[in-house]
């Protein structure tokens, strides 16, 4: 597309707590708004056809593959992307038991599933495993083999719960 063709757009969107207005290329994802305008760098590049999840991010409380959403469609949303997850008060419960349980290897698709995973428990507060296999299923990791992941799902929702547990020693090795 030449710079002629090109149209700005310009949308007001809350991320992470904080309004944005932000003026882009129409024809950008909500991917590129929020790394190239915004610098959250959190949200990951991979596939960029809505194959692998490392793109997710929760828009108005769901997830959603943001290679996919153009940002002109988010005027007005509520967006969180991986760096809205932690909190003054210290990392998520989620971030907290993937990194005690090593479900996080290279950690490329971590922020999707981690997204995700809340989603999930903003919904339900004891998914089963069938039911959190199912919910992350969007999410690939071609490192952890997925069974850490649905553990540190499981152990982060029982925290959550407010329920004083521990990982077994199994799921630390």
């Amino acid at each position: 597309m030449s710079e002629r063709q090109r149209t700005n757009a310009r949308t007001t969107f809350c991320v992470n707590g904080e309004p944005h207005d932000v003026v882009y290329d129409a024809s950008k994802t909500l991917l590129e708004v929020l790394r190239e305008d915004l610098g959250l760098t959190g949200t990951k590049h991979g596939c960029e056809l809505g194959e692998c999840g490392a793109c997710t991010v929760l828009l108005d409380g769901e997830p959603v593959l943001s290679c996919l959403v153009l940002a002109v469609a988010c005027e007005g949303a509520d967006v969180e992307t991986i760096e809205g997850v932690a909190s003054a008060d210290g990392l998520h419960p989620l971030q907290q038991a993937f990194a005690e349980l090593g479900a996080a290897q290279c950690g490329y698709c971590s922020p999707g599933f981690l997204l995700a995973a809340k989603a999930l428990l903003a919904r339900e507060a004891d998914p089963s495993r069938d039911r959190i296999r199912e919910e992350l299923s969007g999410n690939l990791c071609r490192c952890t083999g997925y069974l850490k992941i649905y553990e540190a799902v499981e152990l982060a929702a029982a925290r959550m719960r407010g329920e004083a547990r521990e990982p077994v020693e199994e799921a630390r090795r």
